[in-house]
């Protein structure tokens, strides 16, 4: 859990401002994709799954699969730098 917390901070830092969207269910009951907003108040219970961070050297997008403490499913995106940008 340390370990999502510290990347979605991470990610948070480096993100641009998005356009929050509301969080409804599709036709399937699958959680629609909401875009990480500076002003959200996030209630993150369980991290589910995460996406990886590529080896490339630019700002790129993450998503997050987390329930929160009603037991209700979310997938959130943020943008996170890639793992690409060593020191040269």
């Amino acid at each position: 859990m340390k370990t999502s917390t510290l990347l979605l901070l991470a990610g948070a830092s480096c993100m641009a401002m998005a356009e929050a969207r509301p969080m409804t269910a599709d036709t399937t009951g699958a959680p629609r994709l909401e875009r990480y907003d500076y002003s959200m108040d996030l209630d993150i219970a369980r991290v589910i799954q995460t996406t990886e961070i590529p080896n490339v050297c630019e700002v790129v997008p993450m998503q997050m699969v987390y329930e929160d403490s009603h037991g209700q499913r979310h997938v959130l995106e943020y943008s996170v730098m890639g793992r690409g940008c060593g020191s040269y």
